[in-house]
């Protein structure tokens, strides 16, 4: 397998704060040779950055299946290219000048103006929809790892084998369809998923009656609060996961889910008065909410992940000098 580069300046796009901030639960990265491993559209990927690029190796595909018919083998390798950059591109949005919005954010907002120094190229994910809803359910009252092997789970018995690679079986993430049968919520209950298999089984059973695809491409259609509140509809999504898929899956950039976390940066920095309470209410989380979205606009949601990623301690690092950051090219706005 060759590399492949996609010329993306490490400016516009940091691998580690994007994929390692709690998006997606499918990367897995390799210290020793600052190497990233994931799945995503039924495909395997190997991802390395480099200061003026992106490179990445395809090491297996579904994809790849319905393109092996074509005899003419040059067509096939420049469709297969083609294919596999459109979807890198959509999947980290590239279609966005990042740095033109950090310009904005940071004179709107002195926190975020520092932020920025350091996490630089935090990309919001277009993830599918299917994947991000049902990841998210597991994130429940759960830490990173435990919710990565959930995931896995979820990929090894109800997915379908990609490939296996150096030792490890990849597997692609479960049609909805496939989750929806009643007799899975004890088969989730006997693989630890506890409470949260009553919610994947029923979630996705109403999915299936509202002809999935359908439903989630209206919701899309929707305004940003409509789309929010079907998706409340579903057994048991609240409002936080409501706003993670909105945001991650849907395209309503103004989504911004609402945890403790994301409340005690409201409280410390913004809200003063919101400072000491025990629980985040309705009231507060829509509050919190429309606070950032005046601020930031319309992608408030994908603002206010750099200040969440800037904040998670796993990310804090010493102070880096000036020589060290990236260059960073700005255009007028």
């Amino acid at each position: 397998m060759s590399w492949n580069k996609l010329v993306c300046n490490v400016s516009e796009l940091q691998l580690c704060g994007t994929l390692n901030g709690g998006q997606s639960f499918r990367w897995v990265h390799n210290e020793e040779i600052d190497e990233w491993t994931g799945v995503f559209s039924k495909t395997v990927w190997k991802l390395r950055q480099r200061e003026d690029m992106l490179q990445y190796k395809i090491v297996g595909s579904l994809l790849l299946k319905d393109m092996t018919h074509n005899k003419n083998k040059i067509d096939v390798k420049i469709t297969k290219n083609y294919i596999f950059e459109e979807l890198l591109k959509k999947y980290f949005r590239l279609d966005f000048n990042l740095s033109e919005y950090y310009t904005k954010w940071s004179e709107k907002d002195e926190l975020f103006k520092e932020a920025c120094k350091q996490f630089y190229g935090i990309r919001m994910l277009a993830q599918e929809p299917v994947e991000n809803l049902f990841s998210f359910i597991c994130s429940q009252n759960n830490h990173i790892s435990r919710i990565s092997s959930l995931v896995e789970k979820l990929c090894k018995h109800y997915g379908e084998e990609i490939c296996e690679f150096d030792g490890v079986a990849y597997y692609s993430f479960p049609d909805v369809e496939n989750l929806s049968d009643p007799k899975v919520e004890s088969e989730l209950r006997q693989l630890g998923f506890g409470y949260r298999a009553k919610f994947i089984q029923k979630s996705a059973a109403q999915i299936v009656e509202w002809e999935g695809q359908k439903w989630f491409a209206s919701l899309q259609d929707m305004k940003y609060k409509e789309a929010r509140l079907e998706l409340m509809k579903l057994c048991g999504i609240g409002p936080k996961v409501a706003d993670c898929i909105c945001l991650m899956s849907l395209n309503h950039l103004e989504a911004l889910p609402v945890d403790t976390h994301v409340y005690q940066i409201a409280a410390q920095n913004y809200l003063p008065h919101l400072r000491g309470k025990k629980n985040v209410t309705d009231k507060m989380y829509n509050e919190i909410g429309d606070h950032f979205r005046n601020l930031y606009g319309d992608l408030a949601g994908w603002a206010h992940t750099v200040l969440f990623c800037a904040d998670l301690k796993k990310f804090q690092q010493p102070n880096i000098s000036d020589d060290d950051k990236p260059k960073r090219k700005r255009k007028k706005l």
